[in-house]
């Protein structure tokens, strides 16, 4: 990369795309717990529906950007978003995979879709548009028309696609795709527990990522590593009161977090602890994927309250939230 080249990619463009962002994530802030769990019920598990939840808040700014209309019903218009994206993906997935198409359930199978925790027993089985249509439908309230509206199709579609789905429902599970051995996991929270930065960062592969979800992204340890905006380092060393807004810090005793690993859903992931007045709570969930017994990528979900909440919810651990952003609410 030449210096003509940094310029443009760390200048005043940089700064301004940041502020954009910054100023997007602001606006929509009051409609990311709904569509988190939207992106939960279509992906069935956390990790998936935060990754969804970003790329549609990503695709979302650049659509923004080239409309010229006001968005009048902006709840119906991401869900929309985040609608596309995924239906695009399960056709994409299933052209590539071409699996065999499971028979309907018969009459006697079939589950009620009665109040709203009914998504939650959606599976694989359900066309990309038939869960989606049961999920804005029947958990989120939007109308047919509406709904019709946000999958871009007619109401009478939408009608079909609902009957279709609901007899299709089952309470069948995903299962987990992470394949990170707990040797690994238990190496990183030794390290870590320790304050060890350089045994911490000997586990990571030279082209190892780390994505504080939502906020950035650092490519290789030695940016993981830097005091000033390294991941690692203020993991590791600083209190979280350099990063988290005040309303969100109550009880805290400005410590440094311990980490230990947990078991969720068949998988080995990190949960961060941080002591309160009122005992210690859990602010950060950590996973990390390897290549062998070296650590390829971590995610921090320090900044996706709805992931912690959905983790912690079903491991029965105390947490408390960090909100979704550090930078104040008024951004210059």
């Amino acid at each position: 990369m030449t210096s003509i080249d940094r310029a443009r990619v760390n200048g005043p463009r940089a700064d301004q795309m940041k502020m954009a962002w910054q100023r997007f994530v602001e606006a929509f802030e009051p409609l990311r717990p709904d569509l988190y769990r939207y992106c939960r019920y279509l992906t069935r598990n956390a990790w998936d529906a935060e990754d969804l939840v970003q790329d549609a808040l990503a695709r979302a700014l650049v659509t923004l950007g080239c409309v010229f209309q006001e968005i009048e019903q902006p709840r119906a218009w991401l869900f929309r978003v985040a609608s596309n994206l995924w239906i695009d993906r399960q056709r994409r997935h299933r052209e590539e995979a071409m699996p065999d198409v499971a028979p309907p359930a018969p009459p006697d199978e079939r589950l009620s879709l009665e109040g709203r925790e009914a998504g939650a027993t959606l599976i694989g089985r359900l066309s990309p548009q038939e869960r989606a249509a049961i999920l804005l439908k029947d958990v989120f309230d939007f109308t047919i028309d509406e709904t019709a509206g946000i999958l871009t199709t007619t109401p009478g579609a939408i009608k079909a696609a609902l009957h279709r789905g609901r007899g299709k429902l089952s309470s069948d599970r995903a299962a987990s795709s992470s394949t990170v051995p707990a040797t690994v996991v238990d190496a990183f929270c030794d390290a870590f527990n320790a304050r060890d930065l350089d045994r911490l960062v000997a586990l990571l592969l030279d082209t190892a990522t780390a994505d504080i979800v939502g906020i950035a992204t650092e490519y290789g340890p030695s940016k993981m590593r830097q005091s000033d905006t390294g991941s690692l380092y203020h993991s590791l060393f600083t209190p979280i009161s350099h990063a988290v807004a005040e309303e969100c810090r109550r009880g805290d005793r400005g410590g440094v977090p311990r980490v230990e690993r947990r078991a969720y859903r068949d998988e080995p992931i990190i949960v961060s602890w941080y002591d309160h007045d009122d005992g210690p709570v859990v602010r950060d969930v950590i996973r990390l994927v390897a290549e062998g017994d070296r650590v390829a990528s971590i995610k921090f979900h320090f900044f996706s309250p709805d992931v912690v909440a959905d983790v912690c919810g079903e491991l029965g651990l105390p947490w408390r939230s960090n909100g979704y952003r550090y930078w104040p609410e008024e951004t210059p």
